[in-house]
């Protein structure tokens, strides 16, 4: 196993198990895992080191602490207020960079969110395939506060949750809770802090029943199709890619376990480590991997993902509140 904090980072922490469960935790709980270059440059750098290591199967994106990123640091901050344009452009590219890197990592990726995610670590979770969030995890986009705007973020966050939510969470910088942020989309799962680690170890059971090669090219089919009008070019480009991986090993093995009535040779690896594989908790704890039986029993007793009587916005915000009105009684 990796160490939990090999002597090239300070700012995360990094595990890997032996089934490849990575699982990358922020670690600057002291001031709510706001990040600064040291942070973005560390997360790069560990992103692309697991994305080329053939071990890794899934990458989990957790924090440490009450918080699961406060967005900049604050003295990061004070150091670009002095930097030139062209200063602030490197530093921009580095953070563009990391949002890239996730969001185009091979590998599939998990955000386990709790606590405050605001600015770019709101980004963050955006560029990761899934994401879960206890039902107290709030959320902010607050760039516009500062006179700036969310420009490195916003590719992904709009891909999560639509122009049109955007336009109203970019442009008023209010903060919402977690039920909104499911229902914009931006998060897939609402459970409860004890419900946390269950419920992404289900996600990872589920993940370890694709082919692994499946899964990459699954993702980089997403982006491909997510980008390009769907016309004689793509037409001819899905009939490739579904004759390439039909003669693939991979796909000769699952398409052959199936009409055999067996287990693929990933699907039978993964039934063997259930109960021994692991999942890293945010605060970089182990957890058992839940097995097919235990999916099935988490998804009966889940709770409902929506609350039962949905509003449109479950966090009220300033001006819902200032909206409010006492009702007119109608004269008789």
């Amino acid at each position: 196993m990796a160490s939990a904090r090999p002597p090239a980072f300070s700012s995360i922490r990094v595990l890997v198990d032996a089934d490849g469960i990575a699982t990358v935790t922020l670690d600057r709980p002291e001031i709510h895992n706001a990040f600064d270059d040291l942070m973005v440059a560390e997360l790069t750098r560990a992103l692309r080191d697991l994305d080329a290591s053939p071990q890794v199967r899934v990458v989990i994106l957790a924090a440490s602490g009450k918080s699961f990123s406060a967005g900049a640091n604050l003295n990061w901050m004070k150091r670009m207020a002095g930097y030139s344009e062209a200063q602030n452009m490197k530093d921009a590219l580095g953070l563009a960079e990391l949002m890239h890197t996730l969001y185009t990592l091979s590998k599939p990726t998990i955000a386990r969110v709790h606590g405050p995610a605001y600015a770019g670590g709101l980004g963050l979770v955006a560029c990761c395939d899934i994401a879960i969030a206890t039902r107290e995890a709030t959320f902010c986009l607050s760039e516009v506060r500062l006179g700036l705007v969310p420009a490195v973020v916003a590719p992904y966050v709009i891909a999560a949750i639509g122009e049109r939510q955007a336009r109203r969470y970019f442009l008023t910088a209010e903060k919402f809770g977690a039920p909104e942020a499911f229902r914009i989309g931006l998060i897939h799962d609402l459970v409860e802090e004890d419900e946390l680690g269950p419920a992404l170890n289900a996600l990872v059971t589920l993940l370890f029943m694709g082919g692994p090669k499946a899964i990459a090219e699954c993702k980089d089919w997403i982006a491909t199709v997510a980008q390009s009008p769907t016309d004689e070019k793509l037409v001819a480009e899905s009939a490739r890619r579904i004759a390439r991986l039909r003669a693939s090993s991979e796909g000769r093995e699952g398409v052959s376990a199936f009409l055999e009535k067996r287990d693929s040779t990933w699907v039978a690896a993964a039934k063997s480590k259930a109960g021994g594989a692991k999942a890293g908790s945010a605060a970089g704890g182990k957890l058992p991997v839940a097995t097919a039986k235990a999916v099935r029993a988490a998804s009966a007793k889940a709770p409902p993902k929506a609350p039962p009587k949905p509003t449109p916005n479950a966090t009220p915000t300033a001006a819902a509140k200032a909206a409010r009105r006492p009702a007119v009684r109608r004269a008789r």
